[in-house]
C-alpha cells in the first residue's frame, strides 16, 4: 500500500517504512533517548527509590500508555502529518497540531547542543590520558583535585574545570555575558547537524535504514557499561541507594508531578512525533500491540539505565569515601561532570569514555532526526503540491537545518549554557507538553470520541482495545493530565542556574514568551476557524465536527480503503 499523490501529471510517492522493523526502531529511536539514561535514574533516587515507580506506574497507564496509542493510530488512520491529521480528525483542534510543531522547533535548536559537548567529549576520549583525569593541563587553575580526591571540598574536581570552568563551555557569569563563540564546539555542531541531514534527507527511505544503527547500538553500549559498572567495587552500594524505598516520599506532591513530567517527556507524547511515525505504517498494521511494547521498552530502558548509572557512581563515591548524594547528579552535571569523573578512575578509562560517549551520541542523534522527521513532513503535507516536487524536500531541509544551526549558535558561546538552560526549561518541556496533552485528550476523547476511536482501532489491527482506554481518553487522561497542568502552574519555580544563578527579568519574560508561543495557538486556531467560518456557532461546530469514517473495502497490501464522509 502507499500514499499517493498526482503533481503535474506525475504520481509522488509520500512513502512507507520498508518494514515493521524500521517502525519499530524508529519509534524506539525517538522515545529511548537521555531522558532515560540522566533523568529518570537521578529522579528515582532523590524521590524515594524504589516507592517512585509507584507515581511513576500511575501516569504510564493512565497517561503514557494510552496517549502513545492514541498518537500512533491517529497518524496511521489517515496519513497525514501532525498538523493536516486534525483536519480529518478534528478540524477545531488544529492549533495543536501547529502547537506541536512549534515545541519541536525549539527542541531541534536545543537538542543538538548536547550532542556537540557529547562530540566534544569524544574526541578528547581518545587522548593518551584523559584531560579530566588530571590537574596538570593548561587551563587546570591550580586549586583543582584529582578524580581520587572529593571534589567537595574548597578546589574544584578536575572535570569540573575542564567542563564548565575553563575547557569545554568556558561558563561566563551570566546570560547577559554572552561572551565569544566557542570556535571548537562550533565544528563539532556542523558535523552533527551534517549528519542529521544525511540520516533523513531522502525521507523514511533513508531514516528507516540509519535506525538499524542508531536505536540498536546504545543498547550495545548501555550493556557493556552495566556490566562492567556492576562488576566494579562498591557498585552495590550504588544500586541499593538507587531503589531503597522510602514511602513517605509518596505524601510529597512534587514527587508525583516529577513523576509525570518524565513520563510526558520521555514518552515523545503531545508534538505530534508519534503521530507522524505512524503515517507511514500500512493502514493494517497492529500498532496496537506494537505501543505496548515500544512502551514497556521504553520503561525497562529507564530502569536498566538507572542500575548501570548507579553503580558507577556508588564505586566513585567508595573511591573518594563520601556519600552517594554527594555525586549524584542528573541532566548534564551527570553526563559531563560526574560520570567522566568516575571512568577516569577505572582501568582503561579511554574505552570506557569511548563506549559511553557514543551511546550519548547516537541516543540523542536518533531522537533529533526524528524530531526533523517529523517537523518536514508535517511542513509537507501542509503544502504537498509545492513541496513533494522532485528536490525541494531536500533544498527545505537543507534551509531549516542552516537556519537552526544558526540559531544555536549562541549557545555555543560562554553565555550558551544558560541560554540552553533556558530553552530547555520553559520551551521544550513542563507546561507546553502538558498544556497540549490536555487539549489533545479532550478533542479526541469527546469531540471526535472515544467510541469511533475504539472502531478504528479494531478496523486496523482487528483488535478491540481493552475497555481501560476508553476510560483513560473520556475520563482519566484529560482529568491528570489537567491536574497536572494546574499543580505545575501554582507551584512554578523560577529556573536557576547550579542553585547559585537567578535569570534577570528580561530572561524570564522571554523563557514565558516561549511557552506560550505553542500553548496559545491552540485556542488561537480555534477562534480564528470559528470567526471565519459563516454561520451560527451550532452550524459551525456540526460543519467542524464531521467524522470520516472508513470503509475496509481492500486488501492490505493494496491502497488504503476509500474515506466516505457521512
Amino acid at each position: 500500500m502507499w500514499c499517493l499523490l498526482i503533481v503535474n501529471g506525475t504520481i509522488e510517492e509520500r512513502g512507507q517504512w520498508a518494514s515493521k522493523t524500521e517502525f519499530l526502531l524508529a519509534v524506539a529511536g525517538n522515545v529511548v533517548g537521555l531522558g532515560n539514561v540522566w533523568r529518570f535514574p537521578y529522579l528515582c533516587y532523590k524521590n524515594g527509590g524504589g516507592a517512585f515507580l509507584v507515581p511513576y506506574m500511575v501516569f504510564v497507564v493512565t497517561c503514557g500508555v494510552p496517549l502513545f496509542l492514541l498518537e500512533t493510530s491517529m497518524g496511521q488512520y489517515t496519513q497525514e502529518g501532525a498538523i493536516t491529521v486534525w483536519r480529518k480528525l478534528c478540524p477545531l483542534a488544529e492549533g495543536i497540531g501547529y502547537g506541536g510543531q512549534v515545541v519541536l522547533l525549539y527542541s531541534c535548536i536545543t537538542y543538538p547542543v548536547i550532542l556537540t559537548w557529547a562530540l566534544f567529549y569524544l574526541i578528547f576520549s581518545f587522548s593518551y590520558e584523559l584531560p579530566w583525569a588530571s590537574c596538570t593541563n593548561y587551563w587546570n587553575t591550580g586549586i583543582s583535585n584529582t578524580p581520587y580526591n572529593s571534589p567537595y571540598t574548597n578546589s574544584t574536581s578536575a572535570s569540573t574545570e575542564f567542563w564548565d570552568r575553563q575547557r569545554a563551555l568556558s561558563i561566563s557569569g551570566g546570560i547577559e555575558e554572552v561572551g565569544s563563540i566557542r570556535w571548537e564546539l562550533v565544528l563539532c555542531a556542523l558535523v552533527v547537524w551534517v549528519a542529521c541531514y544525511f540520516c533523513i534527507w531522502k525521507g523514511v527511505r533513508s531514516t528507516g535504514k540509519v535506525v538499524y544503527v542508531t536505536a540498536t547500538f546504545p543498547y550495545l553500549m548501555l550493556l557493556i557499561l552495566l556490566i562492567r559498572g556492576l562488576t566494579l567495587p562498591g557498585a552495590m552500594n550504588g544500586v541499593v541507594y538507587y531503589l531503597y524505598p522510602e514511602p513517605s516520599h509518596l505524601l510529597d506532591p512534587q514527587v508525583w508531578m516529577e513523576a509525570g513530567a518524565q513520563i510526558f517527556f520521555s514518552y515523545s507524547i503531545g508534538v505530534g512525533s508519534l503521530t507522524v511515525l505512524g503515517s507511514y505504517n500500512p493502514y493494517y498494521n497492529n500498532c496496537y500491540r506494537d505501543c505496548l511494547w515500544l512502551c514497556l521498552l521504553n520503561s525497562c530502558t529507564s530502569v536498566v539505565a538507572g542500575f548501570a548509572v548507579f553503580s558507577v557512581l556508588g564505586f566513585m563515591a567508595e573511591m573518594q569515601n563520601t556519600p552517594i548524594d554527594q555525586v549524584a547528579e542528573s541532566g548534564p552535571g551527570l553526563a559531563f561532570v560526574a560520570y567522566p569523573q568516575a571512568i577516569a578512575m577505572m582501568p582503561l578509562p579511554q574505552l570506557w569514555a569511548v563506549c559511553f560517549f557514543i551511546m550519548i551520541i547516537l541516543l540523542g542523534l536518533d531522537t533529533q532526526f526524528v524530531a526533523l522527521e517529523v517537523v518536514m513532513t508535517s511542513v509537507i503535507d501542509l503544502f504537498p503540491k509545492v513541496l513533494r516536487k522532485a528536490g525541494r524536500r531536500e533544498l527545505l531541509l537543507l534551509l531549516f537545518c542552516f537556519v537552526c544551526f544558526c540559531s544555536q549558535l549562541v549557545m555555543v558561546t560562554e553565555g550558551g549554557m544558560f541560554v540552553f538552560q533556558l530553552f530547555d526549561y520553559y520551551a521544550c518541556n513542563g507546561a507546553c507538553i502538558l498544556c497540549l496533552c490536555v487539549f489533545e485528550a479532550f478533542a479526541l476523547g469527546w469531540i471526535f470520541g472515544a467510541e469511533r476511536m475504539y472502531d478504528i482501532i479494531e478496523d486496523m489491527t482487528g483488535v478491540r482495545p481493552n475497555w481501560f482506554f476508553k476510560q483513560c481518553w473520556r475520563y482519566l487522561t484529560p482529568l491528570v493530565s489537567l491536574v497536572s497542568f494546574i499543580y505545575s502552574m501554582v507551584d512554578y519555580q523560577p529556573l536557576t542556574f547550579n542553585r547559585w544563578y537567578v535569570y534577570p527579568t528580561w530572561a524570564y519574560t522571554l523563557g514565558w514568551l516561549m511557552a506560550l508561543s505553542s500553548m496559545i495557538l491552540v485556542p488561537g486556531v480555534t477562534l480564528i476557524k470559528l470567526a471565519t467560518v459563516p454561520g451560527t456557532l451550532p452550524q459551525v461546530k456540526g460543519r467542524f465536527c464531521r467524522v470520516f469514517y472508513t470503509t475496509c473495502t481492500q486488501h492490505k497490501s493494496q491502497s488504503k480503503p476509500v474515506c466516505n464522509m457521512p
